[in-house]
């Protein structure tokens, strides 16, 4: 019967784990000073070796070799190598989680080894155990006898009670780097003496993320299509699902405004069988990468990420403005929130990405005349982020003329009544984004109510939005009088506020005697 790959190179000595240089420093040297700890905490992600070294420490305390500790053939090593050693016990906590389980080993404990020096328990998956059991793992763990050795293993340590972490040996496993992991699976394929390209094989590291366990299964997935040599294109097809890779190109593609490119990539992926709701929340999560890598100097651990894709992620996080990861999250989400309830969930991403690549706005928000909107158009088509910032700075320019133009026309100010409040709260933004990338943050959460002699009044979409506002009063006001002509205080309030209150009854018997020529006061 085949043997997965994974289990036919299972590392059986410390010298063939991979990329845990500083636990098996730490192990060694505890075997041959005869000081190892009677209860160990192994944590890390899936697949970096946790369960493979707890068994060759077990080899290690009941080697029977008088050189270093395990030699990997003598009786004891063989048999625990097969599966057949005695005193060497493995639990799935996950399967065997309850208070019978735990009393049963407990009472297990009082024998003796049978064969070698010490009995060893390893259990996977401990964070499975219910608090039951836990509490009644405690007193055995924190006391066991001379002979006895407990190995906790966990992908989840901050679901042990602190009482457990208390009483263990605490060793964290690391990511295997995609160096190691390359040349470990070039190794592998030698002795197979099968061909794999570079570029496959670094590829399938990309994918692995720091897992030995899953580069193996992938490469094995590879190998078995029975090819002469594998290639990039074959690792692509197998694996049929979108890595960081497409992730991180896509992105680029959506920042160099290159809608055309990105939508065929999309196809390209959608085409390999990726689902479109699961493809949004991906891209979604890749974002939130790159926001959390703008502020984390080490943010492996809470990315959950190989170092060499953090690298990725952190090199084009640096190229992105935060306006524009906020702009992108913003969008994903509607659009995710969209998709729930639509039968063709990939036009709406499409859309979303057209939108992202090419900063479509709405309606309302588009100056009007032919001239500008061509201007703006031949900007975003040429594809590059300078001519996508001419294109607004165009669009700010003509607001601007269109006010000056009416205040030429009517001689003087311009009234409060003759503002588009639409354009003019953009056309402040624009101003205000030159100089304050952040202000983007705002830009979608607040729209221009009202405009009078005196003050103009922002409905802010929420209390973050609201806070925001009132934090760059000041700047907002000194552009509003530079668009204006005139001082006017800034008014914030919410959108639950705005609604049906006193403020709209004001405006509307403003409008309504400004147009009768009559005084209307409301009391």
């Amino acid at each position: 019967m085949y043997t997965a790959l994974y289990r036919a190179y299972r590392p059986e000595v410390f010298e063939e784990i991979l990329g845990q240089g500083h636990i098996i420093k730490i192990l060694k040297n505890q075997l041959a000073t005869d000081s190892v700890s009677h209860a160990y905490l192994f944590c890390g992600t899936r697949g970096t070796g946790k369960t493979t070294t707890a068994r060759i420490l077990a080899k290690g305390v009941n080697c029977t070799s008088e050189g270093p500790r395990p030699c990997g053939v003598c009786a004891n090593c063989r048999a625990i190598k097969e599966g057949a050693f005695m005193d060497v016990i493995e639990i799935d906590a996950a399967s065997n989680n309850g208070v019978d389980n735990i009393r049963e080993l407990r009472e297990s404990v009082k024998y003796p080894p049978a064969a070698g020096r010490k009995k060893v328990y390893i259990v996977d998956e401990v964070h499975m155990l219910s608090p039951g059991a836990f509490n009644a793992l405690l007193k055995t763990l924190e006391e066991p006898p001379e002979n006895v050795m407990f190995i906790l293993a966990t992908t989840e340590p901050q679901k042990l009670p602190a009482t457990i972490l208390s009483r263990c040996m605490r060793l964290d496993f690391k990511r295997v780097p995609e160096e190691t992991l390359i040349k470990g699976m070039a190794d592998i394929c030698d002795q197979r003496g099968i061909q794999v390209s570079e570029g496959a094989l670094r590829l399938i590291a990309a994918n692995a993320d720091g897992s030995v366990r899953d580069g193996l299964s992938i490469l094995d997935q590879c190998i078995s299509g029975g090819q002469s040599r594998v290639e990039r294109a074959d690792v692509l097809e197998f694996l049929g699902t979108a890595g960081e890779e497409v992730f991180l190109e896509l992105t680029d593609k959506i920042t160099l405004r290159q809608p055309s490119e990105a939508l065929l990539l999309l196809d390209q992926v959608l085409a390999d069988g990726k689902d479109t709701r699961q493809f949004m929340k991906d891209w979604l999560a890749h974002y939130r990468n790159l926001l959390i890598t703008k502020f984390v100097k080490k943010p492996e651990d809470m990315l959950n990420l190989s170092p060499e894709n953090v690298d990725r992620i952190r090199r084009q996080s640096d190229s992105l403005d935060l306006a524009d990861i906020n702009f992108a999250i913003i969008e994903l989400s509607r659009t995710m929130s969209e998709a729930k309830w639509s039968t063709q969930p990939r036009i709406l991403l499409e859309l979303c990405m057209v939108k992202l690549a090419t900063e479509l706005m709405e309606p309302s928000a588009v100056p009007a005349g032919p001239a500008a909107s061509q201007r703006s158009a031949s900007a975003v088509r040429t594809g590059s982020p300078a001519a996508a910032g001419a294109a607004r700075e165009q669009k700010t320019v003509t607001r601007k003329s269109r006010m000056e133009d009416q205040a030429e026309e009517s001689g003087g100010p311009v009234p409060e009544e003759s503002f588009d409040y639409d354009s003019l709260w953009h056309a402040i933004f624009e101003e205000a984004e030159a100089s304050r990338g952040s202000f983007n943050l705002i830009r979608s959460g607040t729209r221009l109510s009202e405009l009078t002699e005196d003050y103009f009044s922002v409905i802010a979409s929420n209390a973050a939005v609201e806070g925001y506002v009132e934090n760059n009063r000041q700047v907002l006001e000194d552009l509003m009088e530079k668009h204006t002509g005139k001082r006017r205080g800034l008014r914030c309030s919410m959108e639950e506020e705005s609604c049906g209150g006193k403020k709209d009854v004001e405006k509307l018997a403003r409008e309504a005697g400004s147009k009768l020529g009559l005084n209307i006061e409301i009391e």
